[in-house]
């Protein structure tokens, strides 16, 4: 570009004409301004022509454009006093971003230095310069936060994928898409069952229902005491009818009544939180986006697990005439350790417990370190089985008669448990022992450590989860900030030069 001399605009019209020569049609820049008392009339014509002439003519300003083809002229950008500089077809990969459009980066143009400044932070613009350069790669540099990082990513315009690459690098949980009702009605109800944190209801609700489980826990133990149990309890049956105390329910009915499980109190409790329990389950299945992935989710299958049991118990009951119970203790023997299945209702919990996610998290993730730790067991057990009936084959007094005898002695070993119940009297068995002992400890050492990894990974996952919920508040509120600072930005810089 040739030196123009803004002392009047008339020579500035006949410089542009002289240099513009190989343009189609040359550009008028004459302003008309009305005279300004004070004395600040060359400079307020001298700024507004110069303004026209940045915005017409800037793409004139980076360099030479004769002998140079499309995209290979050379831009330089100044990042807070830090200059880099690169070609212009790098930057027009992306032209949806801050820098790949002439149009957003024109507003951080200083004509006077012919580059683009940007006041933002240094180290962090080699992460997006590289961003550029490799075609689209988010590499983040070591020695710059992740909070400020992900700022820069919203400033320079690099969009949405940018940014869920950035946080796949750095660990962070995707955001998974929760599917929701269509229905309004559903989706409330949705919400308030499934979703705990969506409310203050639905904390209430999540509340309920964690007192309900615990309640019906407690009383699936304290049903099993002596104190509560009957004669004609057929899972655990007892040689005398228990003792009424002062105080203390007793099951047993009045003479020439038979009792029932409908009269007993544990059984009414147990029926009030099966209420509870169906009708939540209820709910849940009606206003459910997907019946088909319902009943594909663990948790619904426990919640209907749990509830079986009980209408099992009643339809017996109900069907079963006094009479003939006593030619039918074989099938309520079968029906009562059905009812054990309740025990299952405890798993409930952890849908509300993110402690038992995290836990059942690192079992589904450990199922190949499990596996080898059963597998080494069985092998020990084998081994040292035979080795110790064969240490002792010749001792009267052993209570190692046989290789399936020795199994339980194996196991218990072997895990360092040692309840003592059997044990080797012979030198060579107490040898086998010793070595079955050593064995078993480097056998489980081998694998738990994996597992405990596996659990700290989840576990430090689940706390992060919350840092990057905050983190995506941030970034939500850097982006509300950077609109209303772009909008200030490009006003005052309109006024500042005239337009």
């Amino acid at each position: 570009m040739a030196l123009v001399d803004f002392g009047s605009s008339d020579e500035l019209d006949v410089g542009l004409k002289d240099e513009d020569a190989y343009a189609d049609e040359t550009t008028a820049l004459t302003v008309d301004i009305p005279d300004m008392p004070g004395g600040n009339y060359r400079l307020r014509e001298s700024e507004a022509i110069f303004s026209q002439l940045a915005q017409e003519c800037c793409e004139d300003l980076f360099v030479d454009k004769r002998g140079l083809d499309d995209g290979d002229q050379k831009v330089i950008l100044n990042i807070a006093g830090l200059h880099f500089e690169t070609q212009l077809k790098t930057l027009d990969q992306f032209p949806d971003t801050l820098l790949g459009d002439p149009q957003k980066r024109m507003g951080y143009f200083d004509p006077m230095r012919n580059e683009y400044f940007f006041d933002r932070n240094r180290p962090s613009f080699d992460g997006i310069l590289y961003y550029y350069q490799s075609g689209g790669k988010v590499r983040r540099p070591a020695n710059v936060p992740l909070d400020v990082f992900a700022d820069e990513i919203i400033f320079y315009g690099l969009g949405n994928e940018a940014m869920e690459q950035f946080r796949d690098e750095e660990g962070f949980l995707r955001d998974v898409e929760i599917p929701l009702p269509n229905n309004d009605v559903s989706r409330q109800f949705w919400l308030l069952l499934e979703y705990p944190e969506s409310s203050n209801a639905a904390r209430c609700v999540a509340l309920v229902s964690v007192l309900v489980i615990v309640i019906s826990i407690i009383i699936f133990c304290m049903e099993t005491l002596p104190e509560f149990r009957d004669e004609t309890d057929i899972v655990a049956p007892t040689a005398t009818k228990p003792v009424n105390l002062s105080g203390v329910y007793s099951t047993v009915a009045p003479p020439g009544v038979m009792p029932t499980v409908f009269s007993d109190p544990f059984f009414m409790i147990e029926t009030a939180c099966i209420a509870w329990f169906f009708f939540e389950l209820c709910i849940r299945f009606l206003v459910c986006p997907s019946k088909r992935e319902f009943f594909h989710n663990l948790m619904n299958i426990i919640d209907i697990i749990s509830i079986i049991p009980y209408f099992v118990t009643v339809v017996t009951e109900l069907v079963t005439k006094p009479e003939e119970s006593s030619g039918q203790n074989m099938s309520l023997a079968i029906l009562r350790i059905i009812r054990l299945v309740r025990v299952f209702r405890i798993f409930k919990l952890s849908r509300h417990s993110k402690g038992l996610q995290i836990l059942g998290q690192t079992l589904k993730a450990s199922m190949r370190e499990l596996g080898l730790l059963i597998f080494f067991l069985f092998i020990g057990v084998i081994l040292f089985s035979s080795a110790i009936y064969f240490a002792e084959v010749d001792e009267p007094n052993t209570q190692f008669v046989s290789i399936p005898d020795g199994f339980w002695w194996a196991v218990v070993t072997m895990t360092t448990v040692g309840y003592g119940d059997m044990c080797p009297i012979t030198l060579g068995g107490k040898m086998v022992g010793t070595l079955c002992a050593i064995a078993g400890v480097l056998t489980i050492a081998l694998p738990v450590p994996v597992i405990v990894s596996n659990f700290n990974y989840f576990y430090h996952r689940e706390n992060e989860a919350e840092d990057k919920l905050s983190l995506t508040d941030a970034v939500e509120q850097a982006i509300m900030a950077d609109m209303g600072v772009k909008q200030r930005s490009s006003e005052s810089l309109n006024k500042a030069n005239g337009i």
